[in-house]
């Protein structure tokens, strides 16, 4: 078996854990508030996640070189996070994921600005192209907007503000530090609201508290099914591999939610994936770009409570 099969394989294992997770996220949300979801799946998360964050051998301390950049990318976590949560909860698993796919897109728009990278009419289009399915999936015959669908996009905007930070800063902070912050702003933060916010907080009962602890477990076993996948597979070949979970989520938004996309949401979400395809696509071009800020992000949004597999393979010493 080549390394790309192996690649492609373990990516498609991944991204239907991380749906099966969504899933779960969505279920509890029908009970649960996301500041609640989040907080208790990052704190089942944090045993594992700091064995492995203690492996990061590069000598220095937790203070950032960059505080500023740190701190934005912090909160943009923080807000991505929790808006995805509370979007998996009251959309559609096929809504939420078309709105998702939107990030590469939205990277590419603010790498210019942020890593200087020149974005050619060839990939303009895409970005068109992209954004215009996106404008589909929202404004399905001039229906109004839901807050689950503002939620949504806050969460792709932030998402790519955050990945672009992390290639603008990520050569010159520990990873270490890259992964502990976000983690730890989720905590605190989720727990704060919900001490300044009562209402946020349901008591919970014990197969639910099951359900938290599958989320952290569910997570990790997706991010160490990506990392895989990138040891084995030409990132080029891996990274469209995301866009599987539309079939999960049509699959078990029929199974689990009686959920079926409509229509607006299988033409968008089709110019969203083919727009996002090209774009990986012209990025693994040689010579195309130094960054490179699509095709070296390994993020997923909606996992706060383990650590990001880039992040976990340049500690490895693979990346």
């Amino acid at each position: 078996m080549s390394g790309n099969t192996r690649g492609i394989l373990f990516a498609l294992l991944a991204y239907g854990i991380y749906s099966t997770h969504d899933v779960v996220v969505k279920y509890l949300g029908a009970d649960y508030s996301s500041f609640q979801i989040v907080f208790f799946s990052v704190l089942f998360g944090f045993p594992l996640t700091s064995v492995m964050l203690m492996r990061d051998a590069k000598p220095g301390t937790l203070i950032p070189v960059h505080p500023w950049w740190m701190l934005a990318r912090t909160l943009f976590t923080v807000t991505a996070n929790g808006c995805a949560f509370f979007a998996f909860s009251v959309l559609p698993l096929a809504d939420a994921y078309s709105i998702f796919f939107a990030t590469p897109l939205l990277i590419t728009v603010i790498s210019i600005p942020l890593l200087g990278e020149k974005v050619r009419l060839h990939r303009w289009i895409a970005i068109c192209v992209g954004l215009a399915g996106v404008g589909i999936v929202l404004n399905p015959g001039g229906a109004a907007l839901t807050v689950g669908h503002v939620a949504a996009m806050v969460a792709a905007f932030c998402g790519a503000f955050a990945a672009v930070i992390v290639r603008k800063i990520g050569s010159e902070e520990r990873s270490v530090v890259m992964l502990l912050y976000p983690m730890m702003a989720n905590f605190l933060l989720m727990g704060v609201v919900m001490i300044i916010l009562p209402r946020s907080y349901t008591p919970v009962e014990g197969l639910n508290m099951l359900g938290f602890a599958l989320i952290a477990t569910l997570s990790i076993c997706g991010m160490l099914c990506v990392i895989q996948a990138y040891k084995a597979g030409e990132a080029a070949i891996v990274a469209p591999m995301q866009y599987s979970q539309i079939i999960w989520a049509t699959f078990y938004g029929a199974v689990f939610f009686d959920q079926l996309p409509g229509w607006n949401v299988a033409l968008g979400a089709g110019l969203i994936i083919a727009s996002g395809i090209y774009i990986v696509w012209r990025e693994a071009g040689k010579g195309r770009t130094s960054q490179q800020p699509v095709l070296r992000t390994r993020n997923r949004i909606g996992t706060p409570s383990t650590p990001r597999a880039g992040r976990v393979m340049r500690m490895q010493g693979d990346n």
